[in-house]
């Protein structure tokens, strides 16, 4: 096969045969690069998906301070031992970077591509894959999240909910602006519990991803929450889902921060239901370091994050008698074995089933008659 052959990510598409680089070594890894970044998406993969693995592989080139043609499994095996042990990051963290590393190296040893031949060309060696089966992160257990990692209890939320409001009260009482960002902030807080939302999902919301419910007509023009930047699978664009609102407070809580809040905030052609005021819509960051900075003034635990709020959605959805299923279509799990993982049920609604159930296990038993037969 030519090296001219021009299916994306080959490298006559981004190497001219024959032509003298400049600087061989960062042009070659660049054009490299580019073609596997082409080949992903003549795959169809999401450019989010794409974007994040380039980053990926380029931090191993930056740790290494390897060209590819050099790289080997030790050098693979010395970065991940460095970011389990120094910088500590996730089982499934580790997995991700693998599989980046091992998608790009795969590219640049297959022989259809040319990259391998280009290299030995130049620079009398050429790339291997550093990711095999004997260094690969194994995934052996269904759960790997951080065994504290938990719920909000109703107790918790409640005291979270109010030191927030106390903030903006306190503020705005003493004539600062930053009475309006706090007052995002909780109702960003609020309406992740109230929807049951990922970070990501409540970050990128817009002012009109909401409806009403005709079965629902209590709950005003927010009866309906459309998630349009849903989790997707690797590759796949994101999931979008319906989310029905549950709670009228829910519903009350954004219908002040619309009508009566938000537009202080944000500028007219911005559809951003959060916006920043750097920026189009707040971070992800600055929503992380805000929920931290309540929790950790009310001294609850450190475990406690964004995604809390999710697990105590699930959680007390399940508590107040709702039916699995819907509470799994409503968060948008594939599994009922996922949204099972989530619940994390008080020891007294527990104990309240434990008995009813033994009490009509009882009551069964002694027949129509109860005791008095």
């Amino acid at each position: 096969m030519s090296k001219n052959d021009g299916f994306p990510g080959s490298v006559g598409l981004h190497l001219a045969d024959g032509v003298p680089l400049l600087h061989p070594e960062e042009q070659v890894f660049a054009a490299m690069l580019e073609g596997w970044r082409n080949q992903q998406l003549a795959r169809n993969l999401a450019r989010s998906t794409v974007e994040a693995q380039q980053r990926q592989v380029r931090r191993f080139f930056e740790h290494a301070g390897e060209y590819p043609w050099h790289w080997s499994p030790q050098l693979a095996d010395e970065w991940f031992t460095d970011l389990r042990a120094v910088h500590h990051v996730s089982k499934s963290t580790v997995r991700g970077y693998q599989g980046a590393l091992r998608t790009f190296c795969s590219f640049l040893t297959d022989p259809a591509y040319g990259w391998a031949a280009e290299c030995e060309q130049r620079f009398g060696t050429h790339p291997v894959q550093v990711i095999n089966e004997v260094n690969a992160a194994a995934h052996v257990a269904e759960v790997e999240a951080e065994p504290q990692r938990r719920a909000f209890t109703r107790e918790e939320l409640q005291a979270l909910f109010d030191h927030a409001d106390e903030e903006i009260a306190r503020k705005r009482a003493a004539g600062r602006k930053g009475w309006l960002a706090a007052f995002r902030d909780v109702t960003t807080f609020k309406t992740a519990y109230g929807f049951g939302l990922r970070r990501n999902e409540t970050r990128m919301l817009d002012v009109v991803d909401f409806g009403r419910n005709p079965h629902g007509r209590e709950f005003g023009e927010y009866g309906v929450c459309y998630v349009r930047h849903g989790k997707a699978k690797k590759g796949s664009p994101p999931k979008r889902r319906s989310v029905l609102c549950v709670w009228e407070w829910v519903a009350e809580v954004l219908e002040q921060w619309v009508t009566e809040v938000q537009p202080l905030l944000g500028r007219e052609d911005n559809p951003a239901l959060w916006p920043s005021e750097r920026a189009p819509r707040i971070a992800n960051k600055q929503l992380n370091r805000r929920l931290a900075a309540y929790r950790d003034e009310l001294g609850m635990d450190p475990a406690l994050d964004f995604h809390s709020l999710r697990r105590a959605y699930v959680t007390h959805l399940i508590e107040d008698g709702f039916d699995a299923r819907f509470v799994q279509e409503q968060v948008g799990h594939e599994h009922a074995s996922t949204t099972s993982i989530y619940t994390c049920v008080s020891s007294d609604y527990r104990t309240r089933t434990l008995r009813r159930a033994l009490d009509a296990t009882i009551d069964e038993a002694l027949g129509p008659g109860g005791k008095g037969a």
